[in-house]
């Protein structure tokens, strides 16, 4: 299913062809690297370059006999150079490579996301802007509350959205971390200007402190941080698909010509997309949950970390890169229909402007519970709540008609929105 919407990028830096080439990518900057240092011979490392080549046929070949993957991978390239091999893999373990490796995958997916998460953004901006002033009726518990605007629940999406942006700048930094310290992180092989040397070319900064992996916590927090994102995601969804509800009718997802919603009936129009989106953000909390338990490991180092994140690593991505971009179709294509909002805030005969009541008679001196009771009588009873409370000589005494008028004006309840909107679009310390 998400092959069709996941862009190719994403897919491709999950492949075992890009895995494998930034394992070679590693072996190769260390060759260069001991060779400038003088370590290795420098027509070795040239060699090494102008000729390594990986061949996963002849590297699952070997793996079936030695039940390891680097060692396979290792020998496999080794064999397309020649003598010249015997300085690959020169003082590593295993998880330098494949740790090294897995931080450029992650760093690299990341930038993915947050190019995919700028065009969410955007497009829930358009539509903050759009419907800016488009009255609405604000709803807790499901149940009509206070006016509010479409736009102004945009802007707060538009503010948590740069939130999870700036969480993910900061969790692609935490991630993009190699080392070469080798078996227990202690550079037993290596001086540490090497590793410093090698995660320079390519891009990153060395572990401070690692056992024979880089510590977890780095992992842990990137795929919290997607979790989040993809929490935020579920949550204009999930608005999306309150407000398509028959009873509510006030938005609908984009719905393709010739599209059908239902196999059975012909009327249907289904809220899918914000659906699957739904849907799919219970995984990735999921494999959150797996990175937190993959913080702690025997000693300076177990393998119960490894199957997980090889799971993990492109389940996640691919799965919030096709949430972003499914969620981007959904905002980019909304129909918004303001004149069912109209028709649904004025449904309860404006009983939403109960609370300025309220405060309107505690102003004039009545007791707030006893003004609460006078309003709650007629809110609660349904009809015409400005009639009802004009006709009311309790109230009538203390709030004349015309004053009555004046509190039944939805200008009160967003006077202030212009600078909501202000600290929300404005501030955009979100972007790049």
């Amino acid at each position: 299913m998400l092959s069709r919407y996941t862009r190719p990028e994403m897919g491709r830096v999950w492949s075992e062809d890009a895995r494998l080439g930034r394992w070679l990518e590693i072996e190769l900057a260390l060759a260069d690297v001991l060779a400038e240092r003088g370590e290795i011979p420098a027509a070795a490392a040239r060699k090494l370059r102008a000729g390594a080549r990986i061949d996963p046929a002849r590297m699952r070949a070997i793996e079936d006999e030695v039940k390891h993957d680097v060692i396979a991978f290792v020998s496999a390239v080794a064999e397309t150079v020649g003598d010249e091999g015997r300085f690959l893999h020169l003082g590593l373990t295993s998880s330098d490579v494949v740790d090294t490796a897995f931080a450029l995958q992650l760093r690299d997916a990341a930038a993915l996301l947050l190019a995919g998460l700028d065009r969410l953004r955007q497009a829930v901006r358009v539509q903050a802007e759009r419907h800016r002033s488009t009255l609405m009726i604000g709803r807790t518990h499901g149940i009509h509350a206070e006016p509010i605007t479409f736009g102004l629940k945009c802007a707060s999406w538009w503010a948590e959205l740069g939130r999870d942006r700036r969480r993910l700048v900061a969790a692609r930094e935490g991630i993009a971390y190699g080392k070469l310290s080798g078996a227990v992180g202690t550079f037993a092989n290596h001086d540490p200007a090497v590793e410093r040397a090698v995660c320079a070319r390519l891009g990153l900064k060395s572990e401070p402190i690692a056992t024979q992996v880089i510590p977890r916590d780095r992992h842990a927090e990137l795929f919290t941080c997607l979790a989040v994102l993809a929490g935020t995601c579920e949550r204009i969804a999930l608005e999306v698909r309150h407000l398509q509800r028959t009873e509510v009718g006030e938005v609908a997802e984009p719905f393709a010509p010739g599209q059908k919603g239902s196999s059975a009936m012909p009327h249907k129009r289904n809220p899918v997309l914000a659906e699957n989106v739904c849907g799919l953000a219970r995984l990735v909390r999921m494999h959150a949950l797996a990175a937190l338990e993959d913080m702690a490991l025997w000693h300076e180092r177990d393998i119960s970390h490894s199957a997980v994140e090889r799971v993990i690593g492109p389940d996640a991505t691919i799965v919030v890169d096709f949430m972003l971009a499914r969620l981007a179709e959904v905002i980019e294509g909304l129909e918004v229909r303001p004149e069912v909002m109209r028709a649904n805030l004025e449904r309860l005969g404006g009983a939403i402007f109960s609370e300025q009541i309220l405060l309107a008679l505690v102003r004039r001196g009545v007791a707030r519970d006893e003004a609460y009771r006078w309003v709650q009588r007629h809110a609660l009873t349904g009809g015409d709540l400005r009639a009802r409370l004009a006709a009311d000589a309790d109230v009538s005494r203390h709030l004349p008609p015309a004053e009555l008028a004046d509190i039944f004006d939805t200008r009160h309840h967003l006077r202030h929105i212009e600078a909501l909107f202000a600290r929300a679009l404005e501030d955009d310390d979100g972007a790049a």
